[in-house]
């Protein structure tokens, strides 16, 4: 331990984060970095952060607004290979983390610290998104990983180690039977522990923070034009918009029309199964719409690949594996394939439902109308020709079953 001479730690100025900054300073007798990102959670976060880690003596500060950066870096990129995690899970932790730990690397340069640390568990799996991006990014940094060193493994010990160091609490916080852990950013807000531990159980509606319940939600619909140019969306109803101001814009959008919301059970990457409540309202406007721009303007085949591509890459994603070989190749391929996703989707928003009602593309689509009508084509497909395509294709299938014929099978 005598080798750590400053520490970079995460921080977001709650209790945990608090107590091992402190404990950083005793057990590793160090000084402690303390590094908050903003990527979109809020200012009732971000706020105290300075002030607890100034009164904690934090030897240096930094509090650095990311959220372009995430947004446009990491999200969108993200977007653009429609990644969904286990069939309902739209990644909003687990894109975070890369850029926490590319930010961390570079701070832990900048300030000549030894080590990296984070309030991640040994249960979860953000200790493994934290500590794959730092040593990808620095093979040779160091990781202090509290939660797999000490002993305060419960919450009545936590308190016990705030009150003899004089670590503040929110009282309010600790008087509740059931708080949830929540994480927020840009893309998501998510919910687990309290009641939230019994599967059974519904969460309480006071739970939800950025949306209303569809049942709560207005009567009348809102329809929304997104114009995509390369795969991204680069105006709402006309209005050119930055990457992180179409999240802004969207998550308002679908979070007072009760859009976003889900409640699953995950299988996490250390091997247990655990659940959580997500509300993701850009998110999910975002995966519908650009599925539908691709529709009208992506290759059958190319569509078909990326979808075989997409559980591949959403689980490099989930399991820390951003910034690895086999995920920059795959973004490659994606990439290359959003040249043509250029147009325009119309959404209706309605009762905690997203529904695409239009798309249209004057430049990529690759919808004809003429092959396409009901009507007469005036030649444009020749119906005969299905013949022949069925007659090869069903080769396999009548061989095989005249021969079961002949055996008496």
């Amino acid at each position: 331990m005598n080798d750590i001479k400053k520490v970079v730690l995460a921080y977001s100025g709650g209790l945990d984060t608090s107590i091992i900054l402190k404990w950083l300073q005793e057990t590793y007798h160090c000084e402690v970095v303390t590094f908050t990102a903003d990527i979109g959670q809020g200012n009732e976060e971000l706020k105290p952060a300075r002030a607890k880690a100034e009164t904690m003596g934090a030897c240096d500060i930094f509090i650095d607004d990311l959220t372009d950066e995430y947004a446009r870096d990491f999200v969108f990129p993200m977007f653009r290979a429609n990644a969904i995690y286990e069939g309902e899970y739209l990644l909003g932790t687990s894109i975070a983390r890369p850029l926490i730990s590319k930010r961390m690397v570079e701070i832990a340069r900048e300030t000549g610290a030894d080590a990296i640390a984070h309030g991640a568990t040994g249960k979860g799996n953000d200790q493994v998104r934290f500590e794959l991006g730092c040593y990808a990014l620095q093979p040779d940094i160091k990781v202090i990983a509290p939660w797999r060193e000490w002993d305060l493994l419960s919450r009545e010990k936590l308190l016990t180690y705030a009150g003899q160091h004089n670590i503040p609490i929110d009282f309010q916080k600790q008087g509740q039977k059931s708080p949830y852990s929540m994480d927020a950013n840009l893309l998501h807000i998510s919910y687990e522990g309290g009641i939230l531990e019994d599967p059974w159980e519904e969460p309480e509606e006071s739970m939800w923070r950025w949306s209303v319940s569809p049942e709560q939600a207005p009567d009348k619909p809102e329809w929304i034009e997104l114009e995509y140019a390369l795969g991204d969306i680069v105006a709402i109803n006309g209005k050119t918009m930055s990457p992180a101001d179409v999240m802004r814009w969207l998550n308002e959008a679908g979070g007072r029309h009760g859009v976003g919301r889900v409640d699953i059970v995950e299988n996490r990457y250390v091997g247990m199964k655990a659940r959580g409540c997500y509300e993701t309202p850009a998110g999910t406007i975002m995966l519908k719409a650009h599925r539908a721009v691709e529709s009208l303007t992506l290759d059958r085949e190319v569509a078909h690949l990326k979808d075989e591509l997409m559980p591949r890459y959403a689980s490099l994603i989930y399991n820390g594996y951003w910034w690895s070989p086999e995920r920059e190749a795959l973004q490659g391929l994606i990439d290359q394939s959003q040249l043509h996703v250029n147009g325009v989707v119309k959404v209706k928003l309605y009762k905690g439902n997203v529904i695409v009602v239009g798309r249209k593309s004057a430049s990529d689509s690759l919808f004809d109308p003429e092959i396409a009508t009901f009507e007469d084509d005036d030649g444009a497909y020749d119906q005969a020709d299905a013949d022949g395509f069925i007659k090869l294709n069903a080769l396999r299938l009548r061989s095989a079953a005249r021969l079961r014929h002949k055996r008496g099978k």
